[in-house]
């Protein structure tokens, strides 16, 4: 941790003199090496004795103080060669007033040769006067607690007139007083204030949040001395100063970056004022590094979508710094940013009306600045509700096609339109529909979810109307004779008709039986209305019965109320005629509809009413075979009670001869029927009922 300082011991400006005396001796403190460039005698051109008769030229004196005892070296190396360095070792414990003779002298160096001179544990030499050409002399035995002064000319004349600065650097096995090698008076590192510049080599740095500010220096020592007692810290701006305690930096003062400034730790004895060393230093240099950040206002556009009066808002995208390693903090207020209270916990995704948010920028050094973000909305997409009619499906009248393009919910450019069912869909995007150009729906409505260049939206409701179909309502189905022809009236107050026929006229006459339509135009809507020309049904005879000379007709289907006739001329509305003759009759039978008559052959038979079934050949039996030609012609016998006691049919050619089971049966009156179908296309059946009188002798 000691190594954590860089303590410099340099050479002092060639404006300060007063270390050229031996009364004013700079202190070594500790065993670091010396760097220094003496100019001058001082005050007073002391004399010297031994070895440097020739007495002062460019003089530095210090004072050595030993902690640990051991043997003594040091190394003196010119900075150029062509340098000549004498030097003298005092001691020990001597005085200023009172130095003696020399202990140790050398002034052999040889300019132009090697330029290094000092103490070695090899030499043997004490003094080493001129011209000697012997550059080390022999290495002290000292002891601890003792002090020494040594004494460094810088020796110029005719045949040597080299300034150079020189380096001291110590050996042996002795150690050199310093308090801050002691860890009694130095439990903690010093520590250098700043830190390390890009160019390690390069002072460190104290980080500034202003270019150019008063800077109080004194803030700085607590951190410099680290808790170590008995120790102050000046402030200076060179390094002589540093080292002589010289016009320190007492008061605030305005800094910059470009200026080098020292500091100086110096150690004072609590118990002993005149201790040596007190007069020790350790300095450091230090500058400043304008850490300073701009902010820049910034403005975040977004979407008020669906003028819902908000937007959401990446503030971390405002660009308000162009520095990338910082932090950043974001507030509602700037009141709220100076108190540090109620920040922002979602800045990226910040819902909000448009307004001002304040930015609170800090770097990696702490030093902040403040930003403003505008918060806009883009203009917003201005859309209307609107209606969509259109005519209903012919298959489904509830319903129609609609092309959704065709709405206008909008009068500005946009850069697309999406269809959805219902709102929610159109504002998550849900549930589009694709085929807008032909949307079959029933009435109701679609939401458009209209989008600009921006990609800001707003949603406009499409209501959607069903025209209903428009039909004639005096177009009905008829019903003609079949051979007639008829006209079919589609009614007023249509645009325009098409019928299937050709014809455009509301009206179209002579249409027979058959199956027609007609288009019906009513605004932009036309409907096909169908429309039937039925043939009437013809009425059916579904039987005759024939009593005696009665026949009564039986008619079904058609349109009754029916007429009938037996000459096609006259007519009646009564199903029986009366008093026919024997022999065949034609019936005809027309219903409302006045048509071509239906006919009906028909034959009335010869009445029997008594037979003598003796087998004198005349009215033995009920003959009915002149009727063999009918349809399912049967005679059928009953007696008096209603029981069946013959049929005659084709087995049996159609007579009876009045016996039952072969036997005559008793003289009585007996009911007889006669059922056939005529030969027509309905078959139609025939009835002929009587009674017979049968004679048998016993």
């Amino acid at each position: 941790m000691r190594k954590f300082l860089l303590f410099l011991l340099v050479c002092i400006s060639h404006t300060f003199y007063s270390q050229a005396d031996c009364s004013t001796a700079l202190s070594v403190c500790g065993n670091s090496s010396i760097t220094y460039s003496p100019a001058g005698i001082g005050n007073v051109d002391e004399f010297l004795g031994d070895c440097l008769i020739l007495g002062e030229h460019n003089s530095i004196w210090y004072k050595i103080t030993i902690a640990t005892s051991g043997t003594l070296t040091f190394d003196l190396t010119p900075n150029d060669p062509d340098a000549d360095y004498d030097w003298a070792i005092y001691g020990p414990n001597v005085t200023c007033g009172n130095l003696g003779t020399p202990i140790r002298c050398n002034a052999a160096t040889v300019v132009g040769g090697s330029p290094i001179t000092g103490l070695n544990m090899t030499s043997t030499i004490l003094s080493a006067p001129g011209g000697s050409a012997t550059p080390y002399c022999r290495y002290l035995d000292v002891l601890a607690g003792q002090t020494y002064y040594l004494y460094i000319d810088n020796w110029v004349s005719a045949t040597s007139s080299t300034m150079s600065p020189f380096s001291l650097t110590w050996g042996g096995t002795a150690t050199l007083a310093s308090p801050f090698t002691d860890p009694v008076l130095t439990p903690h590192p010093f520590i250098a204030p700043g830190i390390p510049a890009a160019n390690p080599a390069d002072p460190k740095e104290i980080v500034l949040c202003s270019g150019t500010i008063l800077f109080d220096f004194s803030s700085l020592t607590a951190g410099i001395l680290n808790g170590n007692q008995h120790f102050s810290v000046t402030y200076h701006h060179s390094q002589n100063e540093a080292l002589t305690g010289q016009n320190p930096i007492t008061t605030p003062m305005t800094v910059n970056t470009s200026t080098v400034f020292y500091y100086s730790i110096s150690y004072t004895d609590p118990v002993n004022p005149n201790n040596p060393l007190n007069q020790c230093k350790q300095i450091g240099k230090f500058k400043f590094r304008d850490a300073s950040i701009t902010a820049k206002n910034a403005t975040l556009i977004q979407c008020n979508n669906n003028n819902a009066g908000t937007a959401v808002f990446d503030l971390t995208t405002a660009d308000v710094i162009s520095a990338s390693n910082v932090t950043k903090k974001y507030y509602n207020s700037l009141a709220d940013l100076n108190a540090g209270t109620n920040e922002i916990t979602t800045p990226s995704a910040f819902v909000s009306a448009e307004g001002t948010i304040y930015v609170k920028i800090i770097s990696t050094f702490g030093c902040t600045a403040i930003a403003q973000i505008t918060l806009k909305f883009y203009p917003i997409v201005v859309v209307n509700d609107t209606t969509l009619r259109s005519c209903a499906l012919e298959t489904d009248p509830s319903a129609a096609v609609f092309n959704l393009t065709e709405a206008s919910v909008t009068t500005q450019p946009v850069a697309g339109k999406k269809y959805y069912p219902s709102m929610a869909d159109a504002i998550n995007q849900t549930n589009e529909i694709t085929s807008v150009i032909n949307y079959i729906a029933p009435n109701g409505v679609v939401y458009v979810r209209v989008s600009n260049a921006q990609g800001c939206y707003a949603v406009a409701k499409i209501t959607l109307g069903v025209i209903p179909p428009v039909y004639s309502d005096v177009l009905k189905d008829k019903t003609i004779c079949a051979e007639a022809k008829t006209s079919l009236d589609a009614g007023p107050g249509f645009k325009t008709y098409e019928w299937s026929t050709g014809a455009t006229t509301q009206v179209i006459h002579n249409v027979g039986v058959g199956a027609y339509w007609v288009k019906l135009t009513t605004g932009n809507c036309t409907v096909i209305q169908h429309v039937k020309v039925y043939p009437s049904e013809q009425p059916v005879v579904t039987a005759i019965e024939i009593a005696n000379n009665t026949i009564t007709v039986f008619v079904k289907g058609g349109n009754p109320p029916y007429k009938f006739s037996i000459d096609n001329i006259t007519w009646q509305e009564s199903n029986v005629f009366n008093n026919l003759s024997r022999g065949d009759h034609k019936v005809f039978v027309r219903d409302t509809y006045d048509c071509n008559p239906i006919e009906i052959n028909i034959v009335v038979p010869n009445l029997v009413n008594v037979i003598t079934p003796n087998a004198d050949g005349v009215n033995d039996v009920i003959d009915y075979s002149a009727l063999a030609g009918k349809q399912n012609l049967v005679l059928n016998i009953f007696d008096r009670y209603g029981n069946k006691i013959h049929q005659a049919d084709r087995f049996n050619g159609y007579k009876w001869d009045g016996t039952l089971l072969g036997k005559k049966v008793p003289t009585g009156t007996y009911w007889y029927s006669v059922t056939w179908n005529e030969n027509d296309k309905m078959s139609t059946p025939v009835k002929y009922s009587g009674w017979v009188l049968v004679k048998n002798r016993e």
